[in-house]
């Protein structure tokens, strides 16, 4: 956590609170704010601080607005490319505006692939299994360091799947719903539904999603 963590999660939740007092609120570095609301915001203020430490140009801002605990809007903002990606849910994704969707890639041969590392990792992380299982089966494997911004990219096509393990709600709750508004397909490891309180995450155009659930079964 970075000073500019705190000061950017202070400005979110000021904002939408003088705009919403009556809403909950869920983040990553506050405690949560709890009253009774069937609304409740999901704020990560910098998904990626590692990377905006050290002044690696990929991370974002990523706030969702759940409903009853689902997610019914989603907005990340990559500051460094000013690219914004929206979606609310059953109206489609956006990204500045202009619609997005999924690509058509239909083999894990010729897919581009990304994924995340805990922190904390050591030689016995399962990650680094499904690592190497699907590093020698996609085209080529990302790991860039913002798993929002990660999701972002398979719902606009530029990534063809996605897969992380021990994620948090605020790291996935906007981005999730962006995916799956663009097209794309949005699970669990084992493909069973997915919702963003689960820790582990498989997002893809929807062409290789069995492909993948293979090799992380």
């Amino acid at each position: 956590m970075t000073d500019v963590d705190r000061m950017s999660e202070k400005l979110i939740i000021g904002m939408i609170l003088r705009a919403f007092p009556g809403h909950s609120i869920l983040s990553e570095e506050s405690p949560p704010v709890d009253s009774g609301s069937r609304y409740r915001w999901i704020i990560d203020p910098i998904d990626g601080t590692t990377n905006f430490a050290h002044a690696f140009p990929f991370f974002c801002v990523s706030i969702a607005l759940e409903e009853s605990g689902k997610v019914i809007l989603g907005v990340v903002y990559d500051p460094m490319r000013n690219e914004i990606f929206t979606a609310e849910k059953g109206k489609g994704a956006a990204l500045n505006g202009k619609k997005i969707g999924v690509s058509r890639v239909g083999s894990l041969g010729g897919s581009f692939l990304a994924t995340g590392f805990s922190y904390g990792i050591t030689g016995k992380d399962r990650n680094i299994e499904y690592f190497r299982k699907l590093l020698v089966k996609a085209q080529a494997i990302r790991r860039a360091g913002s798993a929002a911004l990660d999701l972002c990219y398979v719902a606009c096509g530029r990534f063809d799947g996605f897969w992380e393990m021990n994620l948090h709600p605020w790291d996935v709750a906007a981005a999730s719903l962006i995916v799956g508004e663009a097209n794309g397909k949005v699970t669990k490891f084992d493909g069973k539904p997915y919702c963003h309180y689960d820790k582990n995450i498989l997002a893809t155009n929807g062409h290789i999603h069995n492909q993948m659930i293979s090799s992380l079964l």
